[in-house]
């Protein structure tokens, strides 16, 4: 029965006695902690409604499931490796800015960034003698 706040595109599409409680790919989404498993049989395009068998999931569970394909992996892999090139050419660059002594020692992240908070320290000092 439903109560005022639920509508039923909130509940789970009815199941018949002879449908299996498990899916296609050896269990439910309920099995694995409400993470689904299965992605999609094919993903909607941009602008095409909402398969019937999707409505009933929650905005959380078809997020979960359209980060779990290929290609948003691959597209998210790509993402994440631009930024931290990014990340590391930044702290590259300054470190050339950082004197140190030998010129081409290796120096940590945290250790850059020490050297910095140092260096414009001094560099403040020597400005208000």
């Amino acid at each position: 029965m439903l109560n005022s706040e639920q509508t039923e595109l909130d509940l789970p599409p009815p199941r018949s006695e002879a449908e299996p409680a498990f899916s296609s790919c050896g269990g439910s989404a309920e099995d694995a902690g409400g993470v689904g498993l299965c992605p999609p049989a094919r993903a909607a395009e941009p602008g095409e409604p909402v398969k019937k068998e999707l409505q009933h999931l929650s905005r959380e569970e078809r997020r979960r499931r359209r980060r779990a394909t290929a290609k948003y992996r691959t597209a998210h892999a790509t993402r994440e490796r631009i930024r931290v090139e990014a990340f590391n050419m930044a702290f590259a660059e300054l470190r050339k800015l950082l004197p140190t002594l030998p010129p081409d020692k290796k120096l940590s992240k945290i250790e850059i960034l020490r050297l910095a908070i140092c260096y414009i320290s001094y560099l403040n000092h020597v400005l208000d003698v």
